[in-house]
């Protein structure tokens, strides 16, 4: 028999707990949030958990951004993450996909924005500002080649599927070429071609590129497509965003400035701009001549594109 004069000092686990569930409402709202509370009986001490709360855990956004951050903004993870349920989704297309766009390209989303990079909204619980096409479809310009497709002034034989890129260069520089002389004052960021092996039966390497305007809506490369009564393609669609295109070749707004900043034939380019102001086309590639290859091209604007854009890589 136990002595009752006997000193017990139980563990905290194994003492007796005391569990309620209540519901509370609060005014003006016609949901209620159900909590659970635990007591235990000798330290008095309550714990109170929300358990309908759809931020607590890895859903609050301040928790992710942390640990995404400690990735390094990894394209691949994040993309997995948004893919696993609504919320994640939610929170990544709210503010994930913005602060990788900022952490890869800082000078290409100060321009499309016109705000300076140290005036950039970020951080922890900071919200995104509005793009059109949204961040998501900005983030898979900056990381992913789209591939080729055939279209009406580019035959190909076979498509070209796409693939995340290992590192990609774009320029304001080089986008002023893929610009007539009266819309030269646009804001367009344009990546280096994406090049890939001669398809079967081609004669030349493919390069893909992709770019992006700052304030399309009131760009006159935009006022120009809408003067000339351009339509927008029927089958196809802007890889990036999902929206209608338009051919820039149909409209008669390639410059030959492009070719040649793209190292193509002047008649083996096309490319589309879409109506929230994303480009992808594709091209020919010239091979080098030996003049191209001592490295002392006057037009190459390697010293400018080093100053006005952004070198983006997955880690």
């Amino acid at each position: 028999m136990a002595n009752p004069n006997q000193e017990r000092n139980p563990s905290t686990s194994s003492l007796p707990l005391i569990s309620s569930t209540s519901r509370s409402s609060s005014s003006g709202t016609s949901g209620s949030t159900s909590t659970s509370s635990t007591m235990h009986r000798a330290t008095g001490r309550i714990a109170v958990s929300n358990r309908n709360n759809p931020n607590a855990g890895i859903y609050n956004e301040q928790v992710l951004t942390l640990l995404f951050r400690f990735l390094n903004w990894d394209p691949q993870t994040l993309c997995s993450t948004a893919c696993t349920s609504r919320r994640h989704r939610a929170v990544a297309e709210r503010i994930l996909f913005y602060e990788l766009c900022v952490s890869r390209a800082p000078r290409l989303v100060s321009a499309i924005l016109a705000t300076p990079v140290n005036a950039l909204p970020h951080g922890i619980g900071g919200s995104a500002p509005r793009l059109p096409g949204g961040w998501p479809a900005l983030a898979k310009i900056l990381l992913y080649c789209c591939g080729c497709t055939p279209s009406l002034f580019f035959a190909l034989s076979n498509p070209m599927p796409g693939h995340f890129t290992a590192v990609t260069r774009f320029s304001k520089t080089s986008g002023k070429s893929f610009l007539i002389r009266r819309c030269s004052g646009d804001v367009l960021y344009v990546s280096d071609p994406c090049e890939h092996a001669s398809p079967p039966g081609e004669e030349h390497d493919l390069g893909v590129y992709r770019g992006v305007f700052g304030g399309f809506v009131r760009s006159r490369t935009r006022a120009c497509l809408i003067g000339r009564n351009a339509e927008l393609e029927v089958h196809i669609r802007c890889p990036y965003c999902g929206a209608r295109v338009w051919s820039m070749t149909a409209a008669g707004l390639v410059p030959r400035s492009a070719a040649t900043r793209l190292g193509s034939l002047e008649d083996g380019l096309e490319y589309f701009v879409c109506v929230n102001g994303h480009l992808h086309g594709s091209c020919w590639l010239t091979p080098l001549s030996s003049s191209n290859d001592d490295g002392n091209s006057e037009d190459d604007g390697s010293s400018d594109r080093q100053s006005d854009g952004d070198e983006i890589g997955t880690p």
